[in-house]
């Protein structure tokens, strides 16, 4: 059965492992997007994630399908009111190939417009959780958090989160809605692996889970992380899927060195103890687990089976200083 663990701030109890749905209706087809979503819910997940740009760049779509695919299979299989759904806004390019300048943002009028637009592909009358996709610092957080909570009071979205946000600005923003008495940003999803980003190295407006960020929600205890890209597209098992330049170097082969060990005392993968040792330090991290097969799916959800030691813990937290 799959484990629960309670929503930031909320009273909600969400997966432990979230499914993500970014290749849903492009990559991955109709479906085995259905077969993979199916085997999720059998297995006691209930938490299901997309974006309103997903997958906007694989060549011949426009961005849209993932949650025209979930629309579809909650339809079919008519249990929308069994499921905990999140989508995004603010990062759907304006234009085609555009830069990232050229996305929506988080003004109101566009966080307005693109969540009559994800209800409707989505084929609901509400999300459960609806993200701020990237931080708009060309916008003002009142007017971003004012239109949030306008959703939240017409009962379009039951709960709200960030992405790609840096701690300061997460705190800002609650701080601000605490003292309006607004909806306030409950979670926050980010990238986050085992693996440490070599010192420097920037992923453009995706934002890394920090130490900072960690120690916040430690601090808060009221505050969810989420963790996105948490097994690095298969490289921590796939020969032909090489560990990205971002991460590479010594730092990097020590610590995959002990996650291997772990994973050979568990009789375990490495993705697996990646995704468990997400669940298992403290604050817990969310891992968004994403497949492209059945079988991909059932190693993920394997993952809750492994219960770490205190030691294994340490040794993981320790590797490399």
């Amino acid at each position: 059965m799959m484990r629960k663990i309670r929503l930031g701030n909320t009273d909600k109890e969400i997966s432990a492992l979230c499914l993500g749905s970014m290749y849903f209706g492009t990559k991955v087809p109709a479906e085995s997007s259905f077969r993979l979503l199916d085997r999720y819910v059998e297995a006691g997940g209930d938490f299901v994630d997309t974006a309103n740009l997903y997958a906007c760049w694989v060549e011949g779509f426009h961005g849209g399908e993932s949650e025209t695919v979930l629309g579809q299979w909650m339809r079919e299989r008519r249990n929308r009111d069994d499921l905990f759904l999140a989508t995004k806004v603010g990062a759907t390019p304006t234009v085609r190939g555009g830069d990232t300048n050229a996305i929506e943002g988080l003004s109101s009028e566009a966080i307005e417009r693109a969540i009559d637009a994800s209800l409707e592909r989505l084929g609901t009358d509400r999300v459960d959780l609806y993200y701020a996709h990237i931080d708009d610092r060309k916008v003002s957080l009142e007017e971003t958090l004012s239109a949030f909570d306008r959703l939240v009071r017409a009962g379009k979205v039951r709960f709200i989160g960030c992405s790609n946000m840096v701690a300061w600005r997460i705190e800002e923003a609650r701080d601000q809605s605490r003292k309006n008495q607004r909806a306030q940003y409950c979670c926050v999803q980010q990238r986050y692996t085992y693996l440490r980003p070599r010192p420097g190295v920037g992923f453009g407006l995706s934002q890394n889970v920090t130490p900072e960020l960690l120690d916040f929600a430690r601090a808060h205890g009221n505050f969810t992380i989420l963790a996105y890209t948490a097994l690095l597209n298969g490289a921590y098992t796939r020969p032909d899927r090489p560990i990205p330049d971002a991460y590479a170097g010594s730092d990097a082969e020590t610590r995959l060195a002990i996650l291997r060990q772990v994973a050979q005392e568990h009789g375990a993968t490495p993705n697996q103890i990646v995704l468990a040792w997400m669940l298992q330090h403290t604050p817990p991290v969310l891992p968004l687990i994403a497949a492209s097969t059945l079988a991909q799916l059932d190693e993920n959800l394997d993952a809750l089976k492994v219960i770490l030691t205190e030691s294994q813990i340490r040794q993981l937290n320790e590797a490399a200083g």
